[in-house]
């Protein structure tokens, strides 16, 4: 037996893309920025905050639900597997990447803005 499942929580670093390519088959792309506050150590060493960039792709419902109501900034809960994808570039060299593939998504909206925000 094994086990596929990625779980993430935070925020949208830029507007969906969205093709179609059906009538009613949509594809999604957006980038999820997950982040780990700095902190210090016992022997007072301090850790910086540390930002992880995640490359996620909806399907069908799931990208037409993105398309509507996610944005950039907005902090969304998924939930998918990791998929590595290889390609060739111009140079005849394969490369790849990796993405998660979104099998559920919960919308958790905009955070809120403070007066002294430059947001």
């Amino acid at each position: 037996m094994s086990v596929n499942k990625v779980i993430l929580l935070g925020y949208v670093g830029k507007d969906p893309e969205v093709k179609y390519i059906d009538v009613n088959q949509a594809v999604a792309r957006l980038p999820l920025a997950t982040t780990i506050r700095a902190y210090k150590l016992p022997n007072g060493v301090e850790v910086p905050e540390q930002t992880e960039w995640h490359n996620l792709i909806f399907w069908k419902g799931n990208a037409q639900t993105v398309e509507k109501y996610v944005r950039k900034g907005d902090r969304i809960y998924v939930e998918g597997r990791i998929k590595t994808n290889k390609y060739e570039d111009k140079r005849g060299i394969t490369r790849s990447y990796t993405e998660i593939e979104v099998h559920q998504l919960e919308m958790l909206g905009r955070p809120a803005k403070q007066e002294d925000s430059p947001v």
